[in-house]
């Protein structure tokens, strides 16, 4: 595996954190979506995850969402969570990291991302060689082979809130 660290390593990673960024669909949902006539009507989120984005802002580590899609259902999750860095409708991950570095002032180092398909590759390569990456067990295979950290628990089931809990025990 590309991203295999030693764990003592991965902890020395995760305690540097200060902003987890994560895709949406295929990490903080199952992947599945309920299309009406009307369009997409429903995804389904797991609440120990958003418990997961607010003990992280309680140690005073941020959470950004970074999707592809555009969708008042992931801006609505982001409002009720509290999570006020929400990047929609980005195509080309990695050419967007350097305005989330603008934006926040976190530098590579203190950065861990989180994602589940192809389109997460180029961001988990850039973000893998000085942050932290981590993706949900089901995630795509070619993603498995380049993260630091392959979750137990599947998108959509807890694998936001076990890269959280990873975090915060890392500074036990």
């Amino acid at each position: 595996m590309d991203g295999e660290i030693t764990k003592d390593e991965l902890l020395r990673r995760a305690r540097a954190v200060r902003l987890v960024i994560s895709d949406v669909d295929g990490v903080l949902t199952d992947a599945g979506v309920y299309y009406s006539s009307t369009g997409e009507a429903m995804k389904r989120f797991n609440v120990r995850d958003g418990m997961g984005v607010e003990l992280l802002r309680e140690k005073g580590i941020a959470t950004a969402l970074l999707t592809r899609e555009r969708s008042s259902i992931v801006s609505t999750r982001a409002e009720k969570l509290r999570i006020e860095l929400c990047y929609m409708g980005i195509h080309d991950k990695r050419s967007h990291l350097p305005h989330i570095v603008e934006d926040t002032g976190f530098s590579l180092e203190q950065i861990a991302y989180i994602g589940d398909d192809i389109n997460d590759l180029g961001i988990l390569e850039a973000v893998r060689s000085s942050g932290l990456t981590a993706a949900p067990q089901d995630a795509h295979p070619s993603v498995l082979q380049r993260v630091h950290y392959i979750c137990r628990a599947t998108g959509g089931h807890g694998a936001f809130r076990e890269l959280a809990d990873l975090i915060l025990g890392s500074a036990l």
